[in-house]
């Protein structure tokens, strides 16, 4: 478990923050973190806020520790890291119950002020960039958003693409039910993606394609293939009929069915070449998994 609750004797009366400072030995600005992302309790299962008097008999937190199930960072230094992440695994915890995360690796490898710099989703494998501390953290994410990073993925997507391709479309929410569902639509973001073809398979009807975003929109690959005809093998969101997707979200679709409407088990899209410049050095990393590939 990555949550783990811990149990301190209280002190009523006492400001919570001051009483985390004190008994934990720790720095005021995490006592403060711990509050902010509600991971302090008293002992009937209440969370306790920023400033609020002790009344109870004890106090329980809870922390993250992480686990490690094998995965090995795939690039190091000194500032940051690069998880090869495989396909199924998600990023950050969904509740204090999740099982098990890339964080976990992050935490195990690296520790508490290691910290992941960017998402992509959780069936999407490939390359994912951690800071090893809050200064590295920091920078990294100011290069994410001035948009100092070029990425590349690979995707297999249905049927035939001869000639490299610039789509430049507007991505807003989807008009559907399914609430993470987005599309083209006119009043939507500014949304640029580039394709190019790199093999055809003839019996399959599939196209491995290198796809360059130069936007960074929700589901942006994932909503411009399909709107060009050409959906991503595995996709259980896009170009298929709405209750696939409620069933898959739901986790109710059965392996049968996700093959049967999908196409496959998992989403092929692959994050496969980050390119960054960090204090001076220019660095151009490439992932090693190679799965994607082999479907061809």
């Amino acid at each position: 478990m990555p949550f783990i609750v811990k149990r301190l004797d209280a002190q009523k009366g006492q400001n919570v923050q001051i009483f985390l400072y004190e008994t934990l030995g720790c720095t005021m600005a995490y006592a403060q973190r711990l509050l902010d992302r509600k991971r302090v309790y008293d002992d009937k299962g209440n969370i306790l806020q920023k400033a609020q008097k002790l009344s109870c008999e004890y106090v329980e937190y809870a922390v993250f520790e992480g686990e490690h199930r094998g995965l090995e960072p795939l690039f190091t230094t000194d500032d940051f890291a690069l998880f090869d992440k495989p396909s199924g695994m998600i990023v950050h915890p969904a509740t204090r119950f999740t099982p098990y995360c890339l964080l976990d690796e992050v935490k195990y490898h690296f520790g508490e002020d290691a910290n992941i710099t960017h998402r992509i989703d959780g069936e999407t494998s490939g390359l994912l960039l951690i800071s090893r501390d809050k200064y590295s953290e920091q920078v990294l994410k100011i290069m994410w958003d001035e948009k100092e990073f070029t990425k590349k993925y690979l995707a297999l997507v249905e049927g035939e693409i001869k000639d490299e391709l610039t789509i430049d479309k507007p991505i807003g929410k989807a008009d559907s039910f399914i609430r993470v569902k987005m599309k083209v639509r006119e009043d939507g973001k500014h949304s640029i993606t580039k394709i190019k073809p790199l093999k055809y398979n003839k019996q399959k009807d599939q196209t491995l394609l290198e796809v360059t975003p130069i936007t960074g929109r929700q589901h942006q690959i994932r909503v411009h293939l399909d709107f060009i005809g050409h959906r991503i093998v595995g996709d259980p969101i896009y170009g298929v009929e709405d209750w696939v997707s409620d069933d898959y979200l739901g986790r109710r679709l059965s392996d049968e069915d996700r093959v049967k409407h999908t196409g496959a088990m998992r989403l092929w899209l692959h994050a496969n070449y980050l390119e960054f410049r960090f204090h001076d050095r220019l660095y151009k990393i490439y992932s090693k998994n190679k799965e994607i590939y082999e479907q061809l």
